[in-house]
């Protein structure tokens, strides 16, 4: 199973997120289950129409995803999968 990590200021707003392998064959596939581990962090990632918010990135293997509307780009199991939510502000 993909093992997905996450940025720490997310802890701010979900305390017990820690890494977690998760059941998924695409990047959308992992935002809903991570929903399920977590809910309401899929709206901190991802707008009403379920594209990546701006400020949010997933890595998958080291890389960028390419598809950040629908959230296509695969994921193996043996992959780990970052997201980080950029902060903002001065």
């Amino acid at each position: 199973m993909p093992q997905v990590r996450f940025t720490p200021n997310l802890k701010r707003f979900f305390p017990d997120l820690a890494p977690a392998n998760v059941e998924a064959d695409s990047v959308a596939e992992l935002m809903e289950a991570i929903e399920e581990l977590h809910p309401g962090i899929k709206s901190y990632l991802v707008d009403d129409q379920g594209a990546l918010r701006e400020h949010v990135n997933v890595y998958v293997r080291g890389e960028l995803i390419w598809d950040r509307t629908h959230l296509a780009d695969a994921i193996s199991p043996e992959d780990e999968v970052y997201i980080l939510q950029a902060l903002s502000g001065g």
